[in-house]
């Protein structure tokens, strides 16, 4: 099976099919929910998500503006049957070609702890000490997107 990857918009039936997505991935395993204000606060930010040859949502990330240089990848998340197939690195290639057409220079991440591997793969680098976030330990994780540190 092939998949594709687009950007798509804010409040449309492709961003909420997302945050289902992200919320059976990312938060339902933790016992978390979605804030209508944590999902109103992605209203201005980037989505992008990856679709199978039927054009069902496979995969999703988001990036987030930290300032004119800098931009945050959030809210990685794979379909189960999809893990493991590529998707993933595909995903974060695609948006750091968009970050790096819309002129940011740097991303940064933060990595739950068993995906530090996946990123590390990336040629991202872990950054100061481990945290906890959404309940469960975390890494900053950074990389230059136009090839300076």
């Amino acid at each position: 099976m092939s998949y594709y990857i687009h950007q798509i918009e804010f409040a449309t039936p492709e961003y909420d099919a997302a945050v289902s997505l992200r919320y059976d991935v990312l938060r339902r395993p933790l016992g978390l929910d979605f804030t209508l204000e944590q999902l109103a606060a992605e209203y201005d930010q980037l989505h992008l998500a990856a679709f199978d040859e039927r054009g069902e949502l496979i995969g999703y990330l988001n990036l987030s503006p930290v300032d004119v240089r800098q931009v945050k990848m959030r809210q990685v998340a794979v379909a189960e049957r999809w893990q493991g197939r590529g998707v993933g690195q595909a995903l974060v290639a695609a948006s750091e070609t968009l970050a790096r057409q819309l002129g940011f220079a740097h991303m940064v991440l933060h990595a739950r702890e068993l995906a530090v591997p996946f990123y590390k793969k990336l040629h991202y680098e872990q950054v100061g000490e481990r945290f906890e976030e959404v309940t469960i330990p975390h890494w900053r994780m950074e990389k230059a997107l136009d090839g300076q540190a």
